[in-house]
């Protein structure tokens, strides 16, 4: 009978995050993939968890992918980690979960701290929808052209950022966005020195460089999306008139509704309230 993988989630920050069910997994199975052993030594100790650890990261997954795989199917239960945080977010992973399923191995997330979700709760920004983009390139012109693709995204937009990139990330920001379009920066994350400072991209910028903002730490930058634009009830009949010379008042009510976005029965609805004036 083969074993499970478990994803298993740790501290992003205080390591007291942790999960008893985590915790009680870590310990129990026979093997911890951790994508750097001697950043999860730290957790490990404090919690006296005694498993093997091997090494499991971006240089080496493709190689172990099919041993570990191998070893499951052999019956070891095995617990992937990343260095913080929930696994596969942003880190590696992916390949070995989805060879899991490919050998129809049980894989069993045990869930916890994530950067992006604890961020966005803290944010002061709308979270019923949003997009989490990661890092951006570290090269400004390729950033920037990114960015430019996300100006009419309605979406709250996630990423992450390094210290030493982020006062030019805030930057290019304010130039493909605008000065007044706000943003959460949240770095430190349930540290000693967490600091979360929602306020408009120019503000923010000049916070960074007059280190209101300390540039310590890895770094979530939430930015707000852009503001949908609503088309006026007399743009909609305008639309709809016209459309109307040409086709029949459902079919016309049908194309307007696709092209501003209003139901198609508030369309039909409001050209027949007005035909009668």
């Amino acid at each position: 009978m083969s074993g499970s993988l478990y994803i298993v989630a740790t501290p992003i920050g205080n390591l007291s995050d942790i999960s008893e069910r985590a915790i009680e997994v870590l310990k129990q199975c026979d093997l911890i993939a951790a994508e750097d052993t001697r950043h999860s030594k730290n957790l490990l100790w404090r919690f006296n968890i005694k498993t093997k650890v091997k090494a499991y990261h971006e240089h080496n997954e493709s190689q172990l992918t099919s041993q570990l795989i191998q070893q499951i199917i052999d019956g070891k239960f095995i617990a992937l980690i990343s260095d913080a945080g929930t696994p596969l977010i942003n880190d590696p992973g992916y390949k070995l979960v989805t060879a899991a399923y490919y050998n129809r191995i049980k894989v069993i997330p045990i869930p916890g701290p994530s950067a992006v979700i604890t961020a966005l709760s803290a944010s002061g920004l709308p979270t019923n929808r949003f997009i989490f983009e990661g890092y951006l390139s570290a090269k400004k012109e390729a950033r920037k052209k990114f960015l430019q693709q996300l100006i009419s995204e309605s979406r709250t937009l996630v990423f992450y950022e390094a210290p030493h990139r982020i006062l030019e990330t805030i930057q290019d920001m304010q130039d493909v966005f605008g000065s007044e379009r706000r943003v959460t920066i949240a770095r430190e994350l349930t540290k000693k020195h967490e600091q979360i400072v929602l306020d408009s991209l120019s503000a923010v910028n000049k916070k960074l460089i007059n280190e209101e903002i300390k540039i310590k730490g890895e770094f979530v930058v939430i930015v707000e999306g852009a503001q949908e634009k609503s088309v006026s009830d007399v743009e909609v009949l305008r639309v709809n008139q016209i459309l109307s010379e040409k086709l029949s008042p459902k079919d016309a009510a049908g194309l307007t509704s696709k092209i501003t976005g209003k139901k198609k029965n508030e369309v039909y609805q409001m050209a027949l309230k007005a035909s009668k004036k």
